[in-house]
């Protein structure tokens, strides 16, 4: 075997990632029970895995539940600002290969992308699909040894379909962001809860009283307008689907085009997955002093590039607050870059959110390592691992649900009344 190899700030720093780490562990009952069973198990043994995931506590548990599991970790982050240096410290002195450092260039963050994969791994756990994308552009040599892997967020999940209608994508992945154990639950409230963390954390002001806009009604989307309702925030949605546009206003919402909501905003989140989400025209009817922010995967929602170019000034107001002015006077205020808020601007979503998240990636990765899927495509979790998860959440915090009867069975499975 090869000596061990890693890139990160500061291994110095291993002592308060441990910390983080210990911390999420005793909040994170479902990997706990995981761990031990792939420790007795050991699914992954011999196999490689390459890992590419917002780099915090939470991520690094994964790491950890994997590698009991019998795997070498190779291990990256999927976004520059998200990566805690600390944290990644902590997995190298696990034992574990890490690549990955906070505020990485463009350059860096693709050179640590590409050294976990050079280390030929067998499987794939993604965030975005940056790896997958790697792969079969840069590093099409490799796919060969790859047995499949799992995508955690939707903008990976776009990707993945569209290289799979084009007949490109070469090993099958397992789209972990579309199990209901998922998206219901981390996509809707862990975004919403992480977004207003990394928004009161940076800012340190009142949502109460103001506009939120947010531009998408996802499941992502309704996470963050329900906590910024609950936060006594007036909402306005902006949409392009009229069926989520309708349902917004029956939340209670009020729904409008972004050239009409950029005029009475007083914050903005976009969280749709789509470019150009807010551009020059939105920008310069905007009112004085309003805040802009991303949660969605990639930083192309906001137009930051043309925000630069139209700014007479621009200052760094405070850490992860940049400040610019434009030729009508007005400031306007655009958190982390652009980049995810509650990651860039935060520690992510709570711990027993990613809990339900990452126990259907371990599972997943645990089926591929086990029973590969043949054909090269997107899959859907099956059934059996998204209910586990659900009744082990449920166990976990105390709920019990009903079990239906003989006669209620034979009741559901009948035409007759």
């Amino acid at each position: 075997m090869e000596k061990r190899q890693y890139l990160v700030s500061d291994e110095s720093l291993f002592p308060s990632g441990q910390d983080k780490i210990e911390w999420v562990r005793r909040n994170m009952a479902l990997l706990n029970g995981i761990e031990k069973q792939f420790r007795e198990e050991k699914p992954f043994s011999g196999l490689r895995i390459a890992l590419s995931v917002h780099l915090e506590a939470k991520t690094a548990y994964l790491c950890e539940v994997l590698q009991a599991g019998g795997a070498e970790m190779f291990v990256t982050g999927s976004n520059p600002l998200s990566t805690q240096d600390d944290v990644a410290a902590a997995l190298v002195k696990d034992g574990m290969s890490v690549f990955a450092v906070h505020g990485a260039s463009p350059e860096l963050y693709e050179e640590c992308l590409m050294r976990v994969l050079t280390a030929e791994p067998d499987l794939i756990i993604d965030d975005g699909a940056d790896l997958v994308t790697l792969l079969h552009t840069k590093l099409p040599h490799l796919i060969p040894k790859v047995r499949g892997g799992c995508e955690e967020t939707t903008t990976g999940i776009h990707r993945l379909l569209a290289m799979q209608n084009d007949g490109t994508l070469r090993f099958p992945m397992f789209s972990v962001n579309d199990a209901m154990c998922k998206h219901l639950f981390d996509n809707r409230y862990g975004t919403g809860q992480s977004v207003f963390d990394g928004i009161d954390r940076t800012t340190n002001l009142i949502v109460a009283g103001k506009t939120v806009v947010v531009a998408g009604y996802g499941w992502c989307g309704k996470g963050v307008a329900m906590r910024a309702k609950g936060l006594g925030a007036r909402v306005v949605v902006t949409e392009i689907d009229p069926i989520k546009a309708i349902e917004a206003v029956m939340d209670g919402f009020t729904v409008m085009r972004m050239a009409e909501a950029a005029k009475v905003g007083d914050v903005f989140v976009t969280v749709t997955g789509m470019r150009d989400v807010i551009t020059e025209e939105h920008m310069r009817t905007m009112k004085n002093g309003v805040l802009m922010c991303n949660a969605g995967h990639f930083d192309v929602e906001i137009d930051v590039e043309r925000l630069k170019q139209i700014a007479v000034e621009i200052r760094q107001m405070k850490p992860n607050i940049t400040g610019y002015r434009l030729d009508n006077g007005n400031w306007l205020y655009l958190l982390a870059e652009g980049r995810l808020v509650n990651l860039a601007s935060g520690d992510g979503h709570p711990a027993e959110i990613m809990d339900m998240s990452f126990a259907l990636q371990a599972l997943c990765a645990r089926e591929i390592a086990l029973h590969t899927p043949r054909e090269p495509r997107v899959y859907a979790v099956p059934e059996a691992i998204d209910a586990y998860v659900a009744n082990e959440k449920l166990r976990s915090i105390g709920a019990e649900v009903d079990v239906l009867t003989d006669v209620q069975k034979e009741y559901a499975n009948s035409w007759k009344v």
